[in-house]
């Protein structure tokens, strides 16, 4: 089903958790296909009133957050899609795709046609991108071992990176309230800051490079001023640095035995994502089980470093790994009905849109369980969760 739509409930018993935690039930599932296709990421629209969902049919479907609605698709890539972003506030109907094509593309949401694009090259694959520099003009792209860097006004390449990485480049990003640095992190173990003022070179505009030691899968910025910077790595450990300094401040090698340990549901198997709360300086690793249950644990990055049990747990809606969580409650932006309403959506291997809210009616051993969803069997994944490593 294209269309988001009410799904009747039923009241299941759910395993005890910790008294702490905090249900949310199963309001809206979407089936983003009838294949064995599942969805990569789920990225909000800046007033999110529209949500691009990437899916490993190498297309962009989009949808409306509120309802679940669906708007349309975005097709063209002709390999895996790594990763999408809407535009800012310039430039709103605007999304990004990058690809293993080897480029990075942008579409007008409201006509669902690409408008522009760049290439690395056929052979390249592009696991990254982000937008920085003066005027949010300069565009740097993660690739096999190297970054790529356009201006995004003439299209045209301005310097390529070779040496600083030895393997594929997962992560760029320009640093927020920092325009013109730049982090990239690697397959390799490292993670590199960029100086991008001027004509952009290795041995000029390299300023510190953070040895973490393991293939790095996913970084973001957290703290005043995003003077620091979480990492999860593809052996799910976590840590968090001062990028001003290279110093690594908290290192939780054993992340998911800890927050395995803080519940009483399943072993947690995976990490999808970390999401952070700058208004109230506060750090979740979120996890999920192979099954398709998640927590959101609270970590504790001041002093040793801690996992503590989940906050929130989302249960009764996937049937596999999942891979991405996009947030709503308490989002800038965010509709009224929204913030009082959605906790957030996700998606995963399972091809399903599952959309959550506050469970406030059940008492605390209870989850909403969906009596409509339908269920698929088993199936052995075509690819590696952390593609395409």
């Amino acid at each position: 089903m294209e269309e988001g739509m009410e799904v009747d409930v039923e009241e299941s018993e759910a395993t005890p958790n910790s008294k702490h935690s905090k249900r949310f039930g199963l309001k809206n599932t979407v089936q983003t296909s009838f294949g064995e296709d599942y969805v990569f990421q789920i990225v909000p629209k800046d007033d999110l009133t529209s949500m691009g969902v990437s899916l490993s049919t190498n297309a962009v479907k989009l949808y409306a957050p509120a309802t679940g609605q669906y708007f349309g698709e975005l097709k063209g890539h002709s390999s895996t899609i790594n990763q999408i972003s809407f535009s800012g506030p310039t430039t709103p109907n605007v999304l990004h795709s990058c690809s293993s094509d080897g480029t990075i593309r942008a579409w007008d949401t409201r006509s669902f046609h690409q408008v522009s694009s760049v290439s690395a090259g056929p052979s390249q694959d592009i696991f990254s991108f982000s937008f920085g520099g003066s005027g949010d003009n300069l565009l740097a792209a993660g690739s096999k071992s190297q970054i790529f860097f356009w201006d995004w006004r003439t299209k045209k390449q301005i310097a390529c990176l070779e040496e600083s990485h030895m393997d594929d480049v997962t992560q760029v990003h320009f640093v927020p309230d920092h325009q013109n640095k730049l982090l990239s992190a690697s397959v390799d173990g490292l993670m590199c800051i960029f100086d991008t003022r001027g004509s952009i070179s290795d041995d000029d505009h390299l300023e510190s490079v953070i040895n973490v030691g393991t293939s790095i899968g996913k970084v973001g910025f957290l703290g005043g001023a995003s003077q620091k910077l979480w990492c999860l790595t593809h052996i799910e450990t976590l840590s968090v640095w001062d990028w001003n300094d290279a110093k690594i401040e908290v290192n939780i090698e054993d992340a998911r035995t800890l927050a395995s340990d803080s519940w009483a549901l399943d072993h947690i198997d995976y990490f999808v994502d970390c999401h952070y709360s700058g208004q109230d300086d506060r750090l979740w690793v979120i996890g999920g089980t192979s099954a398709g249950t998640l927590g959101y644990f609270p970590v504790n990055f001041k002093g040793k470093g801690a996992i503590g049990p989940p906050e929130a747990v989302l249960h009764g809606g996937h049937t596999g790994i999942v891979r991405s969580v996009l947030p709503l409650s308490g989002m800038q932006g965010a509709p009224t009905h929204t913030q009082g309403g959605i906790f957030g959506w996700t998606g995963g291997e399972d091809g399903r849109l599952c959309c959550w809210m506050p469970d406030e009616l059940s008492d605390a051993n209870r989850s909403w369980i969906s009596s409509k969803l339908v269920m698929k069997s088993p199936k052995i994944c075509r690819k590696s969760r952390h593609h395409p490593y």
